[in-house]
């Protein structure tokens, strides 16, 4: 039996949902409280501001990826193998959250400064350890001796638009997408 959600976790799901349609910086809190079917002034009840709901979302996102590339990285497989762990991750959150995924990844310019600094930095260190997997598969013969930084957005970029595209009820499952995707990347890494 799934846990019911909190008050706070259905606002937080139902922010996502706006930001995605509306963006965030278009989105009001009376919108939101409509929404979730409560008064604008009882939101606060539950949340401090809609700044709060952001920082909420991204960081949860960032939290996600860095967690699940520090087990990929914990591994003693191959960097293939750990390539193919870090694509299939990505596009799993992305079809398991694509709202949230979405909010992260467009409207993290709208956190205060600090928060924004904290987000980037977080996101530099993830960039920087695909950076070095791809450097590992290279020096290991694993990898086509790629420019790594060509090859690390060419793969981010590749997987990024999934969540602009990818709708429930497409022509193609999340298993194929998934799978698609996989030999299209992977075949451009490996030697």
């Amino acid at each position: 039996m799934a846990k019911k959600q909190s008050k706070k976790e259905i606002i937080i799901q139902e922010a996502a949902i706006i930001f995605k349609q509306k963006g965030y910086a278009a989105t009001s809190m009376r919108e939101l409280a409509e929404k979730v079917g409560m008064e604008a002034a009882s939101l606060y009840n539950h949340i401090r501001s809609k700044d709060e709901i952001l920082e909420e979302i991204c960081f949860k996102v960032a939290n996600q990826y860095v967690s699940h590339i520090s087990s990929i990285e914990d591994t003693k497989e191959s960097n293939i193998q750990k390539l193919r762990d870090l694509i299939q991750l990505h596009v799993r959150m992305i079809i398991a959250d694509p709202n949230e995924v979405s909010v992260a990844n467009n409207d993290w310019k709208n956190l205060s400064e600090t928060k924004k600094e904290l987000y980037k930095t977080i996101r530099k260190g993830y960039e920087k350890r695909i950076a070095n997997l791809i450097k590992a598969g290279i020096e290991a013969g694993e990898f086509k001796d790629l420019n790594v930084s060509v090859a690390l957005f060419t793969l981010l970029s590749s997987l990024r638009w999934i969540e602009l595209w990818y709708k429930p009820g497409r022509d193609i499952s999340p298993e194929q997408l998934e799978n698609d995707l996989m030999t299209l990347l992977i075949n451009g890494f490996q030697k």
